[in-house]
């Protein structure tokens, strides 16, 4: 492309902290990468915010930058006003608003509906446009399906997913491409679905690297309160993989004060966790996997996984900044921005929206086995195959 790309942003809403300000910033301001201030080589022109509160920065940001403008709505956005596609990527995040949540406890994201108006404007075009989508693709599976089944259609490049598989590491490392990997686990923290969907990419960003790449998942079945800790103590998932997790992590409430060692026993954990769940499943080719939340003792996203022919557990951090920088500086969306700047120059995502499509699934099929009784529940839909970028795109400085 001989001039720089023009890019809209079609958003929830845009306030401080809210993940449309430091992903769209990053665009306007620029960020730090690799040592230095890293200008995106491109510029975003258009905006549509869909809900204005009174700790709006939209306008600001209007006022400050001369070339973007802010639309009423998402076709002006995209068409600057005119009457064809005039930008030459999206960025769709609708994560921070005034959303309903349903019976299941899933907030109704619009994620889907800006997509369709977005794709409306495509087809009247004829042509489309690389996009990105923040987080999972919706809170629907047959919408997700149906976002990915458009994007192949129309033929543009579409990419999504959260922070988590390509933050940095401690320690910076990669499951090694095609290795057989037997167990694989998450330890976190979050909330039902939205957070729940960090630790699902937290996985799936190691695991899809495995011996015959993805392949689907078969079943899950979710664990909460009381049912977590008899799954727990009877060793529904590996003991070894669950002591990984917690050994990794930066920020693990000690278990008791003074010089002892800080490995919570089991009464300690039920002390501290009050409210613990879990989500296990099985891909189809056997391995299985599990989601573990415990607020109140974990506060960050630890992976371990245990590999054919090896003794040890392979481990790692998908290292968030500690609190305030966590919320202020949130430099996690650093490698996902330029991702993203990199799929727009060049057309080609930096990996499969194909991960999100699963992990988007895995997402609604744990919330309805909570749903129904901590059910386990067969997944039929979830025959998501996919070979995964042979290159590792998680940051490393």
């Amino acid at each position: 492309m001989t001039r720089r790309p023009k890019i809209a942003a079609l958003v929830s809403t845009y306030h401080r902290y809210a993940h449309a300000q430091h992903i769209v910033d990053r665009f306007l301001e620029g960020y730090g990468w690799n040592g230095r201030h890293h200008r995106p080589e491109m510029d975003l022109v258009s905006l549509y915010v869909d809900q204005v509160k009174e700790n709006d920065v939209s306008r600001e940001r209007e006022s400050r930058f001369d070339d973007l403008t802010i639309y009423p709505t998402i076709a002006d956005a995209l068409t600057l006003g005119g009457s064809q596609l005039a930008v030459d990527g999206v960025l769709l995040i609708a994560e921070h608003g005034e959303y309903q949540n349903n019976e299941k406890g899933q907030t109704l994201w619009p994620r889907y509906e800006f997509f369709r108006q977005m794709v409306s404007v495509f087809r009247a075009s004829g042509r489309g446009v690389p996009v990105f989508n923040d987080k999972h693709l919706s809170w629907k599976w047959e919408w997700a399906k149906e976002m990915c089944d458009t994007a192949r259609e129309l033929d543009f490049p579409f990419m999504a997913g959260s922070s988590l598989p390509v933050t940095w590491r401690t320690p910076s490392i990669d499951m090694p491409l095609g290795v057989g990997v037997e167990e694989g686990m998450c330890v976190g923290c979050g909330w039902i679905d939205g957070g729940d969907f960090h630790a699902y990419e937290t996985i799936q960003g190691m695991v899809e690297r495995r011996k015959g790449g993805e392949c689907g998942v078969g079943w899950i079945q979710a664990f909460r309160g009381e049912a977590f800790w008899e799954a727990h103590a009877e060793g529904c998932w590996s003991p070894e993989l669950f002591e990984a997790c917690l050994c990794r992590s930066h920020n693990l409430s000690p278990a008791r004060a003074g010089f002892n060692h800080t490995h919570p026993t089991l009464d300690e954990m039920r002390e501290k966790v009050k409210d613990p769940w879990a989500y296990q499943y099985e891909h189809l080719d056997g391995l299985k996997c599990t989601m573990i939340a415990l607020n109140g003792m974990v506060g960050d996203f630890n992976f371990a996984a245990r590999i054919e022919g090896q003794e040890a557990p392979l481990s790692t951090q998908m290292y968030l900044p500690m609190p305030p920088a966590q919320t202020t500086l949130a430099n996690f969306f650093s490698p996902l921005v330029n991702n993203v700047e990199q799929m727009f120059l060049s057309g080609k995502p930096s990996y499969p929206v194909e991960r999100t499509l699963l992990t988007t699934g895995l997402t609604a099929a744990g919330v309805e086995s909570l749903y129904q009784d901590q059910k386990r529940l067969e997944t039929p839909h979830l025959d998501v195959a996919y070979a995964p970028n042979p290159e590792s795109t998680y940051w490393r400085s």
